[in-house]
């Protein structure tokens, strides 16, 4: 999606060989036009898959997720990384952790929102080690329902999460898949 990595190459700020700093347009301040973009080409990717519901994890994931149920006519759900009050019973959970912020975290899912009816697209912001990725999975998994593929805005492809999901058997589409982040430089795949 070039419109997406043109905003990676003028705003994206690479921090190290690994770490891509994309907050001016994603997981701080969020661009809705790229995002309505991003929406629009996973719908376009998805839509013959029969959809019922998208799955994303708080909260990078939701902005592009949105858009693209938007598109699709599905509701959204987003896996919580915090307890809640009003969310203590009946859940799907599964533990995550976090290269980023360097945490593990407890997500979940209400019994509620998700079924064995369900055929669910995974959205999320980053792909890199892919432990988000499969903490969603593992909560999919727990409701019985089935997976159509996982739709990721950034891939780091120099990284073993998208290797370890194709093996599993799913399938994953990515919008921009960075080759490397080496000496300061987004170099992409493509």
């Amino acid at each position: 999606m070039e419109q997406l990595k043109q905003k990676i190459r003028s705003e994206g700020v690479v921090l190290s060989d690994r770490v891509l700093k994309v907050d001016a347009f994603l997981n701080h301040q969020i661009d809705p036009l790229l995002m309505k973009q991003i929406g629009e080409e996973f719908a376009r990717r998805f839509r013959d898959e029969g959809i019922t519901k998208i799955v994303t994890i708080e909260a990078s994931g939701i902005a592009p997720a949105i858009m693209a149920g938007l598109e699709l006519g599905v509701p959204v759900i987003f896996a919580r990384k915090h307890q809640s009050l009003t969310m203590t019973d009946h859940l799907l959970t599964a533990s995550v952790y976090s290269f980023t912020k360097q945490v593990e975290s407890t997500i979940a899912i209400s019994t509620n929102h998700l079924s064995a009816d369900d055929r669910v697209l995974i959205i999320d912001d980053f792909l890199a080690n892919g432990k988000a990725a499969k903490g969603l999975i593992a909560i999919i998994q727990q409701a019985g329902a089935s997976i159509a593929g996982l739709g990721i805005v950034i891939e780091k492809s120099f990284q073993v999460g998208r290797q370890e999901l194709e093996e599993a058997g799913f399938r994953v589409e990515s919008l921009a898949r960075v080759q490397s982040l080496r000496e300061g430089q987004v170099q992409f795949i493509d």
